[in-house]
């Protein structure tokens, strides 16, 4: 009789060892460690072993032919893929509870009329998913459901159907007979991914995951699941904000600079093809403290709306709050405002809003940032028809930014009349062709006296 083997394993990252320790000594977690049953010890040869190993070849005798693409019918999501679902590739969709994973494979799987999907939920029953795919889903559709956890019964079910394309939600809730832990383990993960690896590579069948994620907000599960799949999405946003970003983290058949914006309403995820015109306030009075910023995501550019507010401090250290910008950046540009442009804001309260619910990384909204606290602490709204583009140094100067020209691009084409930018930006591009005008600058202080003459 084979004897079972058994290790501790560290559900954060994924380290074995022979006994339980209080501590992972990868990842520095503390009782993350539980008792998990391994496979059962074989001498026998698998099938797989005996097998002729493959013979090196030379790279200029390689044979290359361009990659079959499945077109989605969704725009956004073709974007951040590279052009559509890669037969044969695995796709790991991650982000928060209710944000809207599980909306987001099955509209795509029920739209896709001309190809026969498998949607496979270890989560919900079968009704609970028609009522979603009825009010998500447009007329007819070619898409099957199956409500399965085991992952050799969901294989089966595959192979007799023969799919052209295979939905599980999530990974995971299946669980594989192979291994005697529970459902979410770091063990029936990496198994079972390997498995539906397996089984895509050798049918040349796209497969779509969606993973949950940990408290820290990094997907859940052993790290190697990131380095099994093909392709990493995250998907971002506020549950209570109507904008959905998802991103690639990883992509093997394209860019991960590419992200795909959507809207969330009664009818499930709706595309958003011109972000900047639904991130701008469509109010049309003047009110101090807003700037917009001609900002890049990707390589995707679009506007977006940078709201400040200053006030007297009402107790003795004064508050920095930031939702969408990072705090850090923010308290660096405002001791710049205080050494370089002789603004006093230490006693002061500074609070800081991205419209929309959007996370900003970029550095180019520096200028709209300083501009808009400006703003609202001298009470002087900015005009409505200025759009802004810089990064902030230490020493107070306007620092060129990147894809300058698309940013411009941009904000010609939704109207505005001006653009601020560095003027070290300007060398060797012509901006005639734009119908907007463009400043450029060197310091704060000369975007300050062009504000407020």
């Amino acid at each position: 009789m084979a004897k079972i083997k058994t290790a501790y394993i560290c559900q954060n990252c994924g380290n074995r060892e022979a006994k339980w320790i209080g501590q992972c000594s990868v990842c520095k977690e503390w009782n993350t460690f539980e008792e998990e049953v391994l496979e059962k010890e074989n001498s026998i040869l698998s099938n797989s072993t005996k097998k002729i190993a493959a013979k090196p070849q030379l790279i200029k005798d390689i044979t290359f032919a361009k990659e079959t693409r499945i077109n989605t019918l969704n725009n956004e999501f073709n974007r951040v893929l590279g052009g559509g679902l890669v037969l044969g590739s695995i796709v790991l969709i991650g982000g928060e509870p209710g944000i809207g994973k599980s909306t987001l494979a099955l509209q795509i799987a029920a739209n896709l009329n001309t190809y026969k999907t498998l949607y496979v939920s270890g989560e919900e029953s079968l009704q609970q998913i028609k009522l979603r795919a009825e009010r998500i889903a447009s007329g007819e559709n070619n898409c099957y459901v199956l409500s399965e956890t085991r992952l050799e019964a969901i294989l089966r079910n595959a192979e007799a159907l023969n799919p052209d394309i295979i939905v599980i939600d999530s990974i995971q809730t299946i669980s594989t007979q192979k291994t005697d832990s529970s459902p979410g383990s770091v063990t029936q993960i990496r198994d079972c991914t390997t498995e539906i690896l397996k089984y895509a590579k050798e049918n040349n069948k796209p497969v779509i995951l969606i993973g949950h994620i940990n408290k820290e907000g990094n997907l859940a599960g052993p790290k190697v699941l990131e380095h099994i799949v093909d392709t990493v999405l995250q998907f971002e946003g506020d549950r209570n904000h109507l904008y959905r970003i998802i991103r690639a983290t990883k992509n093997r058949f394209g860019s991960t600079s590419e992200i795909g914006i959507f809207e969330m309403n009664n009818k499930g995820l709706r595309e958003v093809s011109n972000p900047s015109e639904m991130l701008l306030s469509q109010n049309s009075e003047n009110m101090s403290g807003v700037a917009v910023s001609a900002t890049i995501e990707g390589i995707r550019p679009f506007l977006i709306e940078v709201q400040a507010l200053v006030s007297t401090a009402a107790y003795g250290t004064p508050q920095r709050s930031s939702m969408g910008f990072n705090v850090r950046r923010l308290n660096m540009l405002l001791a710049v405002l205080e050494k370089r442009a002789n603004f006093k804001l230490a006693t002061k309260d500074v609070f800081l809003n991205i419209a929309g619910g959007l996370k900003v990384d970029d550095p180019g909204t520096d200028l709209s940032v300083v501009c808009s606290v400006l703003s609202s602490d001298i009470n002087i709204a900015l005009p409505k028809d200025v759009c802004f583009a810089g990064e902030i140094g230490l020493s107070g100067e306007i620092r060129p930014v990147t894809r300058i020209e698309q940013r411009v691009a941009e904000a010609a084409k939704l109207g505005f009349k001006k653009i601020y930018i560095s003027k070290f930006n300007k060398k060797g591009i012509n901006f005639s062709k734009f119908k907007i005008e463009v400043y450029g600058a060197s310091k704060v202080e000369e975007v300050f006296r062009a504000l407020f003459k």
